[in-house]
Protein backbone atom coordinates (compact mmCIF):
# COMPACT_ATOMS: atom_id res chain seq x y z
CA UNK A 1 0.00 0.00 0.00
CA UNK A 2 1.24 3.61 -0.82
CA UNK A 3 2.50 5.40 1.95
CA UNK A 4 2.32 9.19 2.18
CA UNK A 5 4.46 9.65 5.15
CA UNK A 6 7.29 8.20 3.29
CA UNK A 7 7.73 11.36 0.99
CA UNK A 8 8.50 15.04 2.45
CA UNK A 9 7.78 16.70 -0.86
CA UNK A 10 4.31 14.97 -0.72
CA UNK A 11 4.06 15.93 3.14
CA UNK A 12 5.14 19.34 3.07
CA UNK A 13 2.50 20.47 -0.06
CA UNK A 14 0.33 18.52 2.05
CA UNK A 15 0.79 20.52 5.04
CA UNK A 16 0.02 23.53 2.91
CA UNK A 17 -3.40 25.89 3.68
CA UNK A 18 -5.26 27.61 0.81
CA UNK A 19 -3.63 30.88 1.24
CA UNK A 20 -0.30 29.30 1.33
CA UNK A 21 -0.84 27.55 -2.12
CA UNK A 22 -2.28 30.52 -3.89
CA UNK A 23 1.32 32.34 -2.78
CA UNK A 24 3.11 29.72 -4.55
CA UNK A 25 1.42 30.00 -7.82
CA UNK A 26 1.81 33.83 -7.87
CA UNK A 27 5.62 33.38 -6.46
CA UNK A 28 5.91 30.98 -9.31
CA UNK A 29 4.65 33.12 -12.30
CA UNK A 30 6.29 35.65 -11.20
CA UNK A 31 10.06 33.84 -11.51
CA UNK A 32 8.84 31.53 -14.03
CA UNK A 33 10.95 29.75 -16.75
CA UNK A 34 9.78 27.11 -18.42
CA UNK A 35 11.11 24.61 -16.08
CA UNK A 36 8.95 25.81 -13.92
CA UNK A 37 6.25 24.90 -15.70
CA UNK A 38 6.97 21.63 -15.10
CA UNK A 39 6.74 21.79 -11.05
CA UNK A 40 3.13 23.66 -11.04
CA UNK A 41 1.82 20.22 -13.19
CA UNK A 42 3.71 18.24 -10.64
CA UNK A 43 2.66 20.30 -7.60
CA UNK A 44 -1.14 20.19 -8.74
CA UNK A 45 -0.96 15.99 -9.27
CA UNK A 46 0.78 16.09 -5.95
CA UNK A 47 -1.81 18.42 -4.12
CA UNK A 48 -4.86 16.02 -5.43
CA UNK A 49 -3.32 12.52 -4.42
CA UNK A 50 -4.36 11.22 -1.57
CA UNK A 51 -1.66 9.03 -0.70
CA UNK A 52 1.80 8.98 -2.57
CA UNK A 53 2.08 6.99 -5.24
CA UNK A 54 5.04 7.31 -7.70
CA UNK A 55 3.74 4.73 -10.84
CA UNK A 56 0.42 7.09 -10.61
CA UNK A 57 2.12 10.39 -10.59
CA UNK A 58 4.29 9.66 -13.51
CA UNK A 59 1.32 8.67 -15.47
CA UNK A 60 -1.02 12.42 -14.41
CA UNK A 61 2.18 14.64 -15.48
CA UNK A 62 3.55 12.52 -18.63
CA UNK A 63 5.61 15.86 -19.35
CA UNK A 64 8.30 14.72 -16.38
CA UNK A 65 10.39 11.39 -17.18
CA UNK A 66 10.79 9.03 -14.56
CA UNK A 67 14.60 10.05 -14.33
CA UNK A 68 13.80 13.67 -14.36
CA UNK A 69 11.07 13.20 -11.21
CA UNK A 70 14.00 12.97 -8.99
CA UNK A 71 15.69 16.69 -9.76
CA UNK A 72 12.76 17.96 -10.44
CA UNK A 73 11.07 17.11 -7.24
CA UNK A 74 13.88 18.70 -5.07
CA UNK A 75 13.76 21.53 -7.14
CA UNK A 76 9.66 22.28 -6.57
CA UNK A 77 11.14 21.41 -2.43
CA UNK A 78 12.77 24.45 -2.57
CA UNK A 79 10.40 26.26 -4.29
CA UNK A 80 7.80 26.04 -1.96
CA UNK A 81 10.27 26.77 0.66
CA UNK A 82 11.22 29.70 -0.72
CA UNK A 83 7.57 30.34 -1.22
CA UNK A 84 7.03 29.93 2.41
CA UNK A 85 9.73 31.85 3.97
CA UNK A 86 8.58 35.38 1.50
CA UNK A 87 5.11 34.83 3.18
CA UNK A 88 5.92 33.95 6.51
CA UNK A 89 8.74 36.30 7.04
CA UNK A 90 6.50 38.84 8.44
CA UNK A 91 5.04 36.69 10.88
CA UNK A 92 8.57 35.46 12.49
CA UNK A 93 10.44 36.93 14.33
CA UNK A 94 13.62 34.75 13.95
CA UNK A 95 12.99 35.43 9.92
CA UNK A 96 12.73 39.22 10.34
CA UNK A 97 16.48 39.11 11.88
CA UNK A 98 17.76 36.30 9.48
CA UNK A 99 16.57 38.71 6.81
CA UNK A 100 17.90 42.02 8.53
CA UNK A 101 21.48 40.34 8.68
CA UNK A 102 21.42 38.98 4.91
CA UNK A 103 20.47 43.02 4.24
CA UNK A 104 23.45 43.78 6.03
CA UNK A 105 25.79 41.58 4.30
CA UNK A 106 24.24 42.56 0.98
CA UNK A 107 25.23 46.33 1.60
CA UNK A 108 28.55 45.81 3.10
CA UNK A 109 29.51 43.59 0.38
CA UNK A 110 28.18 46.63 -1.81
CA UNK A 111 30.50 48.61 0.34
CA UNK A 112 28.11 50.63 1.93
CA UNK A 113 29.69 49.96 5.52
CA UNK A 114 27.40 52.98 7.18
CA UNK A 115 24.34 51.89 6.19
CA UNK A 116 25.42 48.04 7.14
CA UNK A 117 26.51 49.06 10.69
CA UNK A 118 23.22 51.04 11.15
CA UNK A 119 20.79 47.89 9.97
CA UNK A 120 23.31 45.91 12.12
CA UNK A 121 22.19 48.33 15.12
CA UNK A 122 18.44 47.28 14.69
CA UNK A 123 19.33 43.95 14.43
CA UNK A 124 20.74 43.82 17.28
CA UNK A 125 18.19 46.13 19.44
CA UNK A 126 15.30 43.89 18.25
CA UNK A 127 17.75 40.57 19.16
CA UNK A 128 18.40 41.95 22.62
CA UNK A 129 14.07 42.53 22.62
CA UNK A 130 13.93 38.65 22.17
CA UNK A 131 16.98 37.40 23.76
CA UNK A 132 17.99 35.69 20.62
CA UNK A 133 21.74 35.73 21.67
CA UNK A 134 22.36 33.55 18.40
CA UNK A 135 21.55 36.33 16.24
CA UNK A 136 23.07 38.93 18.40
CA UNK A 137 26.85 36.85 18.03
CA UNK A 138 26.41 36.90 14.22
CA UNK A 139 25.27 40.81 14.38
CA UNK A 140 28.29 41.28 15.98
CA UNK A 141 30.81 39.81 14.15
CA UNK A 142 29.88 41.23 11.37
CA UNK A 143 30.37 44.58 13.00
CA UNK A 144 33.65 43.41 14.30
CA UNK A 145 34.46 42.78 11.13
CA UNK A 146 33.79 45.97 9.25
CA UNK A 147 35.71 47.76 12.45
CA UNK A 148 38.46 45.66 11.49
CA UNK A 149 39.11 46.20 7.82
CA UNK A 150 37.80 49.52 7.43
CA UNK A 151 37.72 52.88 8.83
CA UNK A 152 34.21 53.77 9.61
CA UNK A 153 34.57 56.52 12.37
CA UNK A 154 30.87 55.55 13.14
CA UNK A 155 31.21 55.99 16.86
CA UNK A 156 33.44 56.12 19.47
CA UNK A 157 35.08 53.21 21.85
CA UNK A 158 33.06 50.50 19.12
CA UNK A 159 35.83 48.39 19.92
CA UNK A 160 35.30 48.29 23.25
CA UNK A 161 31.47 48.04 23.57
CA UNK A 162 32.11 45.38 20.71
CA UNK A 163 34.41 43.65 22.81
CA UNK A 164 32.37 43.38 26.02
CA UNK A 165 29.64 42.52 24.03
CA UNK A 166 30.88 39.45 22.56
CA UNK A 167 31.70 38.41 25.99
CA UNK A 168 28.45 38.71 27.37
CA UNK A 169 26.90 37.16 24.53
CA UNK A 170 29.51 34.04 25.11
CA UNK A 171 29.06 33.47 28.62
CA UNK A 172 25.58 33.77 28.27
CA UNK A 173 25.39 30.85 25.70
CA UNK A 174 27.63 28.57 27.41
CA UNK A 175 25.07 28.80 30.50
CA UNK A 176 22.43 28.16 28.24
CA UNK A 177 23.99 25.23 26.38
CA UNK A 178 24.80 23.62 29.69
CA UNK A 179 21.65 24.30 30.90
CA UNK A 180 19.30 23.33 28.02
CA UNK A 181 21.69 19.88 27.22
CA UNK A 182 20.79 18.61 30.72
CA UNK A 183 16.84 19.88 30.54
CA UNK A 184 16.88 17.42 27.35
CA UNK A 185 18.88 14.46 28.86
CA UNK A 186 16.62 14.65 31.75
CA UNK A 187 13.25 14.94 29.77
CA UNK A 188 14.87 12.20 27.19
CA UNK A 189 15.47 10.18 29.96
CA UNK A 190 12.04 10.14 31.28
CA UNK A 191 10.45 9.61 27.69
CA UNK A 192 12.24 6.85 27.67
CA UNK A 193 11.48 5.05 30.94
CA UNK A 194 8.82 6.96 32.90
CA UNK A 195 8.92 7.59 36.51
CA UNK A 196 11.94 6.37 38.70
CA UNK A 197 11.10 3.16 39.54
CA UNK A 198 13.24 2.51 42.20
CA UNK A 199 15.70 4.13 44.96
CA UNK A 200 18.39 2.80 42.58
CA UNK A 201 17.02 4.93 39.73
CA UNK A 202 16.33 7.45 41.87
CA UNK A 203 20.13 7.71 43.21
CA UNK A 204 21.11 7.98 39.87
CA UNK A 205 18.80 10.56 38.35
CA UNK A 206 19.90 12.62 41.59
CA UNK A 207 23.64 11.97 40.95
CA UNK A 208 23.43 12.95 37.37
CA UNK A 209 21.26 16.12 38.13
CA UNK A 210 23.96 17.32 40.51
CA UNK A 211 27.01 16.20 38.48
CA UNK A 212 25.22 18.69 35.37
CA UNK A 213 24.07 21.23 37.07
CA UNK A 214 26.15 24.35 36.23
CA UNK A 215 27.81 26.10 39.07
CA UNK A 216 25.75 29.98 39.28
CA UNK A 217 23.17 28.22 37.44
CA UNK A 218 20.42 29.44 39.97
CA UNK A 219 22.19 33.36 40.06
CA UNK A 220 21.04 33.82 36.45
CA UNK A 221 18.83 36.22 35.56
CA UNK A 222 18.39 36.10 31.18
CA UNK A 223 15.10 34.73 30.17
CA UNK A 224 16.71 31.46 28.60
CA UNK A 225 19.00 30.66 31.49
CA UNK A 226 15.65 30.84 33.76
CA UNK A 227 13.51 28.59 30.95
CA UNK A 228 15.80 26.01 31.10
CA UNK A 229 16.71 25.65 34.92
CA UNK A 230 12.38 25.48 35.51
CA UNK A 231 12.79 22.83 32.98
CA UNK A 232 15.52 21.04 34.50
CA UNK A 233 14.06 21.01 38.02
CA UNK A 234 11.13 19.95 36.56
CA UNK A 235 12.01 16.85 34.80
CA UNK A 236 13.83 15.54 37.75
CA UNK A 237 11.43 16.31 40.04
CA UNK A 238 8.73 14.64 37.68
CA UNK A 239 11.30 11.65 37.44
CA UNK A 240 11.45 11.40 41.26
CA UNK A 241 7.48 11.91 41.54
CA UNK A 242 8.14 14.88 43.80
CA UNK A 243 4.84 16.71 42.50
CA UNK A 244 5.41 19.66 45.12
CA UNK A 245 8.59 20.54 43.47
CA UNK A 246 7.40 20.22 39.95
CA UNK A 247 4.42 22.24 40.45
CA UNK A 248 6.67 24.70 42.20
CA UNK A 249 8.62 25.07 39.11
CA UNK A 250 6.39 24.48 35.96
CA UNK A 251 4.66 27.50 37.75
CA UNK A 252 8.34 29.73 37.42
CA UNK A 253 8.28 28.30 33.78
CA UNK A 254 4.78 29.77 33.12
CA UNK A 255 5.21 33.02 35.07
CA UNK A 256 8.48 33.79 33.12
CA UNK A 257 6.26 34.15 29.78
CA UNK A 258 4.03 36.28 31.85
CA UNK A 259 6.39 38.51 33.04
CA UNK A 260 7.39 39.00 29.35
CA UNK A 261 4.55 37.92 27.22
CA UNK A 262 6.37 38.91 23.88
CA UNK A 263 8.71 36.10 24.48
CA UNK A 264 5.18 34.04 24.10
CA UNK A 265 5.16 34.99 20.33
CA UNK A 266 9.08 34.14 20.19
CA UNK A 267 8.72 30.68 22.06
CA UNK A 268 5.19 29.41 21.46
CA UNK A 269 6.35 25.94 21.81
CA UNK A 270 7.91 26.49 25.15
CA UNK A 271 4.70 28.62 26.57
CA UNK A 272 2.67 25.51 25.50
CA UNK A 273 5.03 22.97 26.93
CA UNK A 274 5.17 25.08 29.66
CA UNK A 275 1.19 25.11 30.28
CA UNK A 276 0.41 21.50 29.60
CA UNK A 277 2.76 20.42 32.74
CA UNK A 278 1.12 23.29 34.77
CA UNK A 279 -1.56 21.46 33.98
CA UNK A 280 -0.28 18.04 34.96
CA UNK A 281 1.06 19.42 38.09
CA UNK A 282 -2.46 20.50 39.24
CA UNK A 283 -3.75 17.10 38.65
CA UNK A 284 -0.94 15.18 39.82
CA UNK A 285 -1.32 17.19 43.71
CA UNK A 286 -5.48 17.20 42.75
CA UNK A 287 -5.90 20.87 42.74
CA UNK A 288 -8.97 20.68 41.44
CA UNK A 289 -9.26 24.84 41.43
CA UNK A 290 -6.17 25.75 39.61
CA UNK A 291 -6.35 23.37 37.50
CA UNK A 292 -9.87 24.46 36.33
CA UNK A 293 -7.98 28.18 35.95
CA UNK A 294 -5.29 27.18 34.13
CA UNK A 295 -7.01 24.99 31.84
CA UNK A 296 -9.55 28.02 30.69
CA UNK A 297 -6.74 30.20 30.45
CA UNK A 298 -5.03 27.49 28.09
CA UNK A 299 -8.12 27.19 26.12
CA UNK A 300 -8.43 31.35 25.51
CA UNK A 301 -5.09 31.04 24.41
CA UNK A 302 -5.60 28.12 22.09
CA UNK A 303 -7.70 31.05 20.25
CA UNK A 304 -4.99 34.05 19.72
CA UNK A 305 -3.23 34.31 16.82
CA UNK A 306 0.17 32.88 17.86
CA UNK A 307 -1.79 29.67 18.95
CA UNK A 308 -3.49 29.31 15.49
CA UNK A 309 -1.07 30.94 12.89
CA UNK A 310 1.34 27.84 12.08
CA UNK A 311 0.42 24.57 12.47
CA UNK A 312 2.88 23.40 15.24
CA UNK A 313 1.30 25.57 17.84
CA UNK A 314 -2.07 24.55 17.15
CA UNK A 315 -1.60 20.90 17.19
CA UNK A 316 0.35 21.34 20.28
CA UNK A 317 -2.48 23.45 21.49
CA UNK A 318 -4.78 20.65 20.75
CA UNK A 319 -3.44 18.06 21.90
CA UNK A 320 -2.96 19.15 25.22
CA UNK A 321 -5.68 20.93 26.22
CA UNK A 322 -7.85 17.34 25.06
CA UNK A 323 -5.53 15.41 27.16
CA UNK A 324 -6.00 18.07 30.22
CA UNK A 325 -9.49 17.88 29.85
CA UNK A 326 -9.22 13.75 30.48
CA UNK A 327 -7.28 14.27 33.15
CA UNK A 328 -10.41 16.06 34.90
CA UNK A 329 -12.48 13.68 33.69
CA UNK A 330 -10.15 11.33 35.60
CA UNK A 331 -10.61 13.52 38.89
CA UNK A 332 -13.90 14.44 38.86
CA UNK A 333 -15.00 10.39 37.87
CA UNK A 334 -17.39 11.58 34.84
CA UNK A 335 -15.04 9.18 33.17
CA UNK A 336 -18.62 8.31 30.49
CA UNK A 337 -18.70 12.46 29.48
CA UNK A 338 -14.66 11.67 29.00
CA UNK A 339 -15.70 9.05 26.45
CA UNK A 340 -17.62 11.47 24.61
CA UNK A 341 -14.97 13.33 23.60
CA UNK A 342 -13.15 10.55 22.28
CA UNK A 343 -14.32 10.39 19.28
CA UNK A 344 -13.88 14.01 18.10
CA UNK A 345 -10.02 13.63 19.43
CA UNK A 346 -9.41 10.85 16.94
CA UNK A 347 -10.91 12.88 14.05
CA UNK A 348 -8.34 14.97 14.63
CA UNK A 349 -5.27 13.30 15.38
CA UNK A 350 -6.25 11.03 12.22
CA UNK A 351 -5.91 14.79 10.61
CA UNK A 352 -2.50 15.27 12.59
CA UNK A 353 -0.79 12.03 11.68
CA UNK A 354 2.07 13.34 10.17
CA UNK A 355 2.64 15.68 12.39
CA UNK A 356 2.71 13.86 15.98
CA UNK A 357 4.94 11.55 17.56
CA UNK A 358 4.55 7.98 18.96
CA UNK A 359 4.99 8.99 22.15
CA UNK A 360 1.67 11.43 22.08
CA UNK A 361 -0.17 8.95 20.32
CA UNK A 362 0.63 5.92 23.08
CA UNK A 363 -0.08 8.28 26.14
CA UNK A 364 -3.57 9.49 24.25
CA UNK A 365 -4.24 5.64 23.66
CA UNK A 366 -3.54 4.69 27.58
CA UNK A 367 -6.03 7.72 28.12
CA UNK A 368 -8.43 6.69 26.06
CA UNK A 369 -8.57 3.01 27.61
CA UNK A 370 -8.28 4.57 30.78
CA UNK A 371 -11.62 6.58 30.29
CA UNK A 372 -13.30 3.13 29.32
CA UNK A 373 -11.99 1.87 32.32
CA UNK A 374 -13.31 3.67 34.37
CA UNK A 375 -17.02 3.79 33.01
CA UNK A 376 -17.16 -0.07 32.83
CA UNK A 377 -16.86 -1.01 29.17
CA UNK A 378 -13.64 -3.18 29.50
CA UNK A 379 -13.79 -4.63 25.66
CA UNK A 380 -13.11 -1.32 24.58
CA UNK A 381 -10.31 -0.67 27.35
CA UNK A 382 -9.16 -3.49 26.02
CA UNK A 383 -9.54 -2.66 22.55
CA UNK A 384 -6.93 0.45 23.29
CA UNK A 385 -4.48 -1.19 25.56
CA UNK A 386 -3.49 -3.90 22.29
CA UNK A 387 -2.86 -0.88 20.39
CA UNK A 388 -0.13 -0.38 22.91
CA UNK A 389 0.86 -3.82 23.95
CA UNK A 390 0.92 -5.17 20.00
CA UNK A 391 2.78 -1.24 18.61
CA UNK A 392 6.27 -2.66 19.82
CA UNK A 393 7.38 0.48 20.50
CA UNK A 394 10.75 1.56 22.74
CA UNK A 395 9.41 4.59 24.78
CA UNK A 396 7.82 4.49 27.76
CA UNK A 397 9.03 1.07 29.54
CA UNK A 398 6.62 2.31 32.62
CA UNK A 399 3.52 2.74 30.53
CA UNK A 400 3.76 -0.68 28.70
CA UNK A 401 4.25 -2.16 31.89
CA UNK A 402 0.72 -0.49 33.31
CA UNK A 403 -0.80 -0.91 29.67
CA UNK A 404 -0.47 -4.79 30.22
CA UNK A 405 -1.76 -4.76 34.00
CA UNK A 406 -4.59 -2.84 33.25
CA UNK A 407 -5.39 -5.33 30.52
CA UNK A 408 -5.36 -8.04 33.12
CA UNK A 409 -7.46 -6.32 35.44
CA UNK A 410 -9.85 -5.89 32.25
CA UNK A 411 -10.08 -9.43 31.79
CA UNK A 412 -10.65 -9.82 35.54
CA UNK A 413 -13.60 -7.41 35.25
CA UNK A 414 -14.66 -9.44 32.38
CA UNK A 415 -14.68 -12.65 34.26
CA UNK A 416 -11.99 -14.12 31.64
CA UNK A 417 -10.77 -16.66 33.91
CA UNK A 418 -9.59 -19.15 31.04
CA UNK A 419 -7.18 -16.76 30.36
CA UNK A 420 -6.64 -14.95 33.82
CA UNK A 421 -3.99 -17.50 34.88
CA UNK A 422 -1.56 -16.96 31.41
CA UNK A 423 -2.04 -13.18 31.56
CA UNK A 424 -0.90 -13.47 35.14
CA UNK A 425 2.06 -15.17 34.68
CA UNK A 426 2.72 -12.99 31.59
CA UNK A 427 2.53 -9.78 32.38
CA UNK A 428 4.19 -10.93 35.53
CA UNK A 429 7.22 -11.69 34.32
CA UNK A 430 7.01 -8.37 31.59
CA UNK A 431 7.10 -5.99 34.69
CA UNK A 432 9.87 -7.80 36.60
CA UNK A 433 12.17 -7.79 33.17
CA UNK A 434 11.71 -4.06 32.99
CA UNK A 435 12.66 -3.77 36.70
CA UNK A 436 8.78 -2.57 37.33
CA UNK A 437 7.25 -3.94 39.90
CA UNK A 438 6.86 -1.64 43.35
CA UNK A 439 5.84 -3.03 46.56
CA UNK A 440 2.43 -2.14 45.59
CA UNK A 441 2.20 -4.01 42.22
CA UNK A 442 3.52 -7.03 44.22
CA UNK A 443 0.45 -6.58 46.31
CA UNK A 444 -1.98 -6.46 43.33
CA UNK A 445 -0.34 -9.85 41.60
CA UNK A 446 -0.73 -11.50 45.54
CA UNK A 447 -4.56 -10.08 45.34
CA UNK A 448 -5.36 -11.18 42.11
CA UNK A 449 -3.73 -14.85 41.89
CA UNK A 450 -5.54 -15.27 45.41
CA UNK A 451 -8.61 -13.83 44.02
CA UNK A 452 -8.58 -16.13 40.99
CA UNK A 453 -9.41 -19.43 42.94
CA UNK A 454 -12.15 -17.80 45.29
CA UNK A 455 -15.73 -17.65 44.16
CA UNK A 456 -16.58 -14.66 43.29
CA UNK A 457 -19.95 -14.27 46.07
CA UNK A 458 -17.09 -14.83 48.68
CA UNK A 459 -14.64 -12.45 47.18
CA UNK A 460 -15.81 -9.45 49.79
CA UNK A 461 -13.52 -9.92 52.45
CA UNK A 462 -10.41 -10.32 49.83
CA UNK A 463 -11.06 -6.77 48.71
CA UNK A 464 -11.76 -5.56 51.77
CA UNK A 465 -7.78 -7.11 53.24
CA UNK A 466 -6.19 -5.66 49.97
CA UNK A 467 -7.78 -2.23 50.50
CA UNK A 468 -5.95 -2.27 54.14
CA UNK A 469 -2.78 -3.63 52.10
CA UNK A 470 -2.52 -0.52 49.55
CA UNK A 471 -3.91 1.77 51.53
CA UNK A 472 -0.94 2.56 53.47
CA UNK A 473 1.20 3.37 50.52
CA UNK A 474 -1.00 5.92 49.61
CA UNK A 475 1.62 8.58 50.48
CA UNK A 476 4.55 6.71 49.73
CA UNK A 477 6.68 8.47 47.21
CA UNK A 478 7.87 5.34 45.43
CA UNK A 479 4.34 3.59 45.36
CA UNK A 480 2.63 6.42 44.15
CA UNK A 481 3.72 5.61 40.73
CA UNK A 482 0.85 2.50 40.86
CA UNK A 483 -1.42 5.00 41.75
CA UNK A 484 -0.99 7.63 39.13
CA UNK A 485 -1.25 5.58 36.15
CA UNK A 486 -4.25 3.44 37.66
CA UNK A 487 -6.21 4.53 40.39
CA UNK A 488 -5.84 0.99 41.86
CA UNK A 489 -7.17 2.40 45.16
CA UNK A 490 -10.53 3.61 43.63
CA UNK A 491 -11.20 0.44 41.87
CA UNK A 492 -10.80 -1.33 45.02
CA UNK A 493 -12.72 1.08 47.07
CA UNK A 494 -15.44 0.27 43.83
CA UNK A 495 -15.56 -3.55 45.01
CA UNK A 496 -15.98 -3.41 48.83
CA UNK A 497 -18.48 -0.42 48.75
CA UNK A 498 -20.58 -1.48 45.66
CA UNK A 499 -20.56 1.00 43.80
CA UNK A 500 -19.23 2.26 40.68
CA UNK A 501 -15.62 3.49 40.16
CA UNK A 502 -16.69 6.86 38.56
CA UNK A 503 -19.04 7.56 41.65
CA UNK A 504 -16.12 6.65 44.33
CA UNK A 505 -13.74 9.27 42.77
CA UNK A 506 -16.52 11.95 42.04
CA UNK A 507 -17.44 11.46 46.06
CA UNK A 508 -13.81 12.05 46.70
CA UNK A 509 -14.06 14.97 44.75
CA UNK A 510 -16.96 16.76 46.41
CA UNK A 511 -15.14 16.09 50.13
CA UNK A 512 -12.34 18.15 48.72
CA UNK A 513 -14.42 20.70 47.34
CA UNK A 514 -16.09 20.82 50.81
CA UNK A 515 -13.02 20.90 52.82
CA UNK A 516 -11.61 23.51 50.61
CA UNK A 517 -15.07 25.54 51.33
CA UNK A 518 -14.60 25.06 55.25
CA UNK A 519 -10.70 26.27 55.21
CA UNK A 520 -12.31 29.51 53.45
CA UNK A 521 -15.43 30.06 56.25
CA UNK A 522 -12.49 29.34 58.81
CA UNK A 523 -9.82 31.55 57.43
Amino acid sequence: MPNRSTDTLYQLIKSLEKSEKRHFKLYIKRSSGNEDLKIIQLFDALDKMQEYDEVALLKKVPAIKKQQLSNIKAHLYKQVLASLRLLKSSENVELQLNEQLDHARILYNKGLYLQSLKILDKTKEMAFYYHQDSFLIQAISLEKKIETLHITRSMQGRAEKLTSQANEVHERRVMIAQLSNLALQLYSWYIKNGHARNEKDEAGVKEFFIDKLPEKAREQTGFYERLYLCQCYCWYAFIRQDFLMYYRYTQKWVNLFEEEPHMIEMEPGHYIKGMHNLLNAHFDLRNYQLFQITLRQFEAFSETKVATEHDNARIQTFVYINSARINQHFMLGTFAEGVKLIPQIEEKLEEYILYLDRHRILVLNYKFATLHFGNGDYDRCIDYLQKIIHDHVDLRTDLQCYARLLHLIAHYELGNFDIIEYLIKSVYRFMAKMENLTVVEEEMFRFLRKSFHVPRHKLQPEFEKFLGVIKQFEKSRHETRAFAYLDVISWVESKVYRKPMSTIIHEKYLASKKRSYSKLENA
